[in-house]
């Protein structure tokens, strides 16, 4: 198992290294040239959390328990501020629900497997898959805190 997510890593970090050799002129495209679907919050995904309702304010202590997590569990995909292997996480909550983003942590073999959102995303970066780190519920709620914070 071990082997195969080294594996996967490794391509995935090959994969990166030769986008960034793309032309400024492919890589440079206009955020008006996504479509409008990329911006819009739509489904809950799939997995165990079906409704959530975000406080006004953000946990700082919470946060900060995300953000550890975040540098313990996910740096080696993804970046706060931008693309590495996976998408950078800064606006993600304004970008997906946050059922979704939890569902994504928590789920991703079925998310990528059956969600259309989470399929997108990964065509989108290479059909590189997210990892199942067996994050439960609490770690996900404290990781979608410190993403409120990357606005």
């Amino acid at each position: 198992m071990k082997k195969y997510l080294i594996a996967l890593a490794i391509m995935g970090w090959l994969s990166a290294c030769n986008d960034a050799k793309k032309s400024d002129a492919q890589t440079q495209q206009p955020k008006a040239d996504k479509p409008a679907a990329e911006t819009i919050k739509k489904g809950s995904g799939i997995g165990p959390v079906k409704a959530f309702r975000l406080p006004e304010t953000i946990d700082a202590a919470l946060a900060e328990e995300g953000k550890a997590i975040f540098s313990k569990k996910c740096v080696a995909c993804h970046m706060a501020e931008q693309k590495l292997i996976g998408p950078a996480m800064k606006g993600v909550t304004e970008r997906r629900r946050p059922e979704w983003i939890m569902n994504m942590i928590m789920n991703p073999i079925e998310m990528l497997s059956k969600d259309p959102e989470a399929k997108a995303l990964l065509a989108e970066h290479n059909n590189v898959p997210m990892t199942n780190q067996n994050i439960p519920e609490e770690e996900a709620r404290a990781l979608l805190e410190y993403f409120r914070t990357l606005k």
